[in-house]
């Protein structure tokens, strides 16, 4: 399967072709990333990955795209990319979150043992998901949640390391690790839980409130 995967959710943007090699049993890649881009330049990196990849757009069978949290703005913008696809072309597509994908990609990069995801929820807040690694894969200690930098840190104390997009900038202990479109098309290789585009939504965990406008006033 021939997957075009992107990964908006945090200030290193990617685009990635990502097809599995049936002779060789790997994967096989090509990604464009930029960091601390527009998203006004996703076409020109979706172009850019197809070109690599030596594949026109009529040969994407399946789009994933991750769904944060993270970037409100980027991860709506790269739904909209792969919506809008869905509708001219009919292509499949996998919402997968940007979390497990930077869990993937820490596994990738060596780490082992617990660790602690954290992304900024804004408000002074972030979303804190734990995972324990392994060498043949990784699973779910505590689902995401929204917490305080306090709560955080109370985490990290003997509990597992920090680490995620911009975890530094926070604390200094942490260990940046970006979710990356190239591990986001290999989760999505695993994956058959295609979803309709129009039902595709950020992860978004606080409740959306709306202010009920005052009735007009009627001028005497």
């Amino acid at each position: 399967m021939k997957i075009l995967a992107l990964e908006f959710s945090s200030p290193q943007r990617s685009v990635a072709v990502v097809q599995r090699d049936e002779r060789t049993h790997g994967v096989i890649v090509s990604e464009v990333v930029e960091t601390g881009g527009r998203t006004n330049a996703a076409f020109k990196m979706i172009d850019e990955a197809l070109r690599e990849a030596k594949i026109e757009r009529e040969q994407i069978e399946c789009l994933a795209v991750g769904t944060g949290p993270g970037s409100y703005t980027g991860i709506r913008a790269a739904i909209s990319i792969v919506q809008g696809w869905q509708l001219a072309r009919g292509t499949r597509i996998l919402g997968i979150s940007s979390v497990e994908a930077t869990v993937a990609q820490a596994q990738a990069e060596g780490m082992m043992g617990r660790v602690n995801v954290i992304v900024d929820a804004q408000r002074g807040e972030f979303y804190l998901a734990t995972y324990e690694l392994a060498r043949d894969g990784y699973r779910e200690i505590e689902a995401l949640k929204i917490v305080t930098a306090a709560e955080v840190r109370q985490q990290a104390e003997g509990r597992g390391a920090l680490i995620g997009p911009e975890v530094a900038r926070w604390f200094p202990a942490g260990k940046t690790v970006f979710p990356r479109a190239t591990t986001l098309g290999a989760l999505a290789l695993k994956r058959t839980d295609f979803i309709a585009g129009e039902k595709l939504e950020p992860i978004y965990l606080r409740e959306t409130t709306f202010m009920k406008a005052p009735p007009p006033r009627v001028t005497p």
